[in-house]
């Protein structure tokens, strides 16, 4: 419920102070330590705020301290990019959340210098005020939170692409080195490299190097089978490296068929390769006795 002549006092009296209320806010959150970390400057931090302060007055005027009002989409939305921003540039929740909170103290010296009014209104008139910024200071922390999961999310998927490299050993052959628990957003970002991969390298075969992969359960099974077949329908084998004695066991256990050539080591695998696409390794000293030992 509106208080009587808050609709026009409360915006008369943050327009018409509203210089002063921006250096106290600004003088506040310097205190508070917020360009003390180097990622804002003064300048950037007055016109944040002056900016904010304008359409906080807008919408007092509109719909009093009705946060849940329309009016105050524009300063929700203008405190979510800030919040955004600073959650990106490495500010703490307490840090962002300040922003919202050191305006109390000059809104609250702003109404009681005010002329006019009864101590009962200016009671309720600060209660508003203080309910309002409370709120969208919640607001501020949902979005940070909200923010802060998307960067890790998006940096773990960045992890995750980085820690499936596609490794080209000999024209034809390609090497996937799985290292860590084999999930299903991991097993997409698996196949879609090392198809990519296959198409662009035209490659015959893929070993799919499991040393680094701590443990296999049934669904890892199902990923390492899924993709295997994803190669195969792009007209690449594969193999499966690096099957240790208690994976053996494990798979044996669960009854899962992988239906493709399995080695112990890499090394074993990529013997297996070579053969298959015509080649072989052999020692430099026994390559050049080769030739003395034809013209004898």
């Amino acid at each position: 419920m509106m208080v009587r002549g808050e609709a026009g006092t409360l915006p008369q009296l943050v327009a018409e102070h509203a210089k002063e209320i921006v250096t106290e806010w600004v003088d506040l959150l310097r205190k508070a330590g917020t360009l003390q970390t180097g990622r804002i400057k003064e300048g950037e931090l007055q016109t944040q705020c002056r900016n904010f302060l304008e359409l906080l007055r807008d919408a007092l005027a509109k719909a009093g301290t009705n946060g849940s009002h329309e009016a105050y989409r524009p300063v929700r939305d203008q405190l979510a990019d800030l919040t955004r921003s600073r959650a990106i540039q490495g500010f703490s929740p307490a840090e962002t959340a300040t922003f919202v909170f050191s305006l109390k103290q000059p809104l609250f010296n702003v109404l009681t210098r005010s002329k006019g009014t009864s101590a009962a209104e200016l009671a309720q008139q600060i209660w508003s005020i203080t309910r309002l910024l409370d709120d969208l200071g919640l607001h501020t922390m949902e979005v940070y939170q909200k923010s802060r999961e998307e960067v890790i999310a998006r940096q773990h998927r960045e992890i995750s692409e980085l820690s499936t490299p596609v490794v080209k050993l000999w024209d034809g052959i390609l090497a996937l080195p799985l290292i860590g628990t084999l999930d299903s957003q991991r097993t997409q970002v698996v196949m879609e490299n090392l198809l990519q991969t296959i198409v662009d390298q035209g490659s015959e075969i893929a070993i799919i190097d499991i040393t680094g992969v701590p443990t296999v359960d049934t669904l890892t099974a199902q990923h390492l089978i899924k993709t295997v077949s994803a190669a195969r329908l792009m007209g690449a084998d594969c193999i499966i490296s690096g099957i240790r004695p208690q994976i053996a066991q494990t798979i044996v256990h669960l009854g899962v068929e992988l239906n493709v050539i399995s080695k112990a080591t890499l090394a074993d695998a990529f013997a297996v390769a070579l053969r298959r696409v015509g080649r072989t390794v052999v020692p430099i000293k026994a390559a050049n006795r080769a030739p003395k030992a034809a013209s004898e």
